[in-house]
Order: C-alpha cells, then structure tokens, then sequence
C-alpha cells in the first residue's frame, strides 16, 4: 500500500556548496555581498561584490559598488569598478560606469562603457597601490 523508503533515501543530500546564489528582480540589497558559488544578480545591490566564482548581472539587475570575481558577465547596470580575472563581457545593453581591469574582454557594440580599461593577467593580480600608480 505505501512505499517503504530506505534509511539512506530519507537523509538530505550532501551538496558541495557549487550552487547559484540568485537576487532576484525587486529585491534590494545594501552592504557588501561575499560568495564562493556563482551569483546571479537581477534585483539591486548597493554595496562591493566579491565573489570566487562567475558573477552574472542580469538585463534588470543594478549594482552600485565594485565587482570582484573570477569572471563576470554584465547585462544590466553597473557603477563601479569591475575586476575579473579571467573572462569579462559586456553584453546587450549594458551600462558600465567605472574602470575595468580583466585578464580578457568582450564588448558587444551594443553595450555602453565609460571609465579605463586595463588589461592582462599581471593586472588583474595588481593591488589597490599599484592601480594607483599605474593610473598616474
């Protein structure tokens, strides 16, 4: 009449932490956000980002703060400086206002960036005094 279940089924998953992290549209966040797993953000984040993984900013997602992330992929809004160290792309109809320092970089025409764009992997790895005195 009713399935008999397993020890071993009943018990919760053991999962690695490589999940997605998702704002959502209308959520609003202020302060620094921090994350080991891919974030995605389509709501909006007053604050610095940091993550160890990709960072996605939806069509409608906002961030007003830096980025920091192993990679990241802007479709919406951002003011602030973004560093990637790897892969960079702005896509769509993006809008980025601050400099950039990524190992690699991809601008579709459609996107708008205003700010300095430093390149290469030495730059990516370079800390806030160096980027000064490169900026000089």
């Amino acid at each position: 009449m009713f399935n008999a279940k397993n020890k071993n089924d009943m018990q919760p998953e053991k999962t690695s932490g490589n999940g997605t992290t998702l704002i959502g549209a209308g959520t609003s966040v202020k302060g620094d956000i921090t994350s080991n797993s891919d974030l995605r953000i389509d709501g909006t984040i007053t604050g610095n980002v940091h993550c160890a993984a990709k960072i996605v900013v939806g069509a409608n997602g906002t961030v007003e703060g830096d980025i920091t992330g192993n990679q990241a992929d802007i479709v919406g809004k951002v003011s602030g400086n973004i560093r990637a160290k790897d892969l960079l792309q702005l896509r769509g109809d993006s809008m980025v206002t601050g400099n950039i320092y990524a190992g690699r970089l991809q601008i579709e025409p459609s996107a708008t960036f205003n700010g300095q764009c430093f390149m290469g992997a030495n730059v990516v790895e370079m800390n806030n005094n160096e980027q000064q005195a490169a900026v000089k």
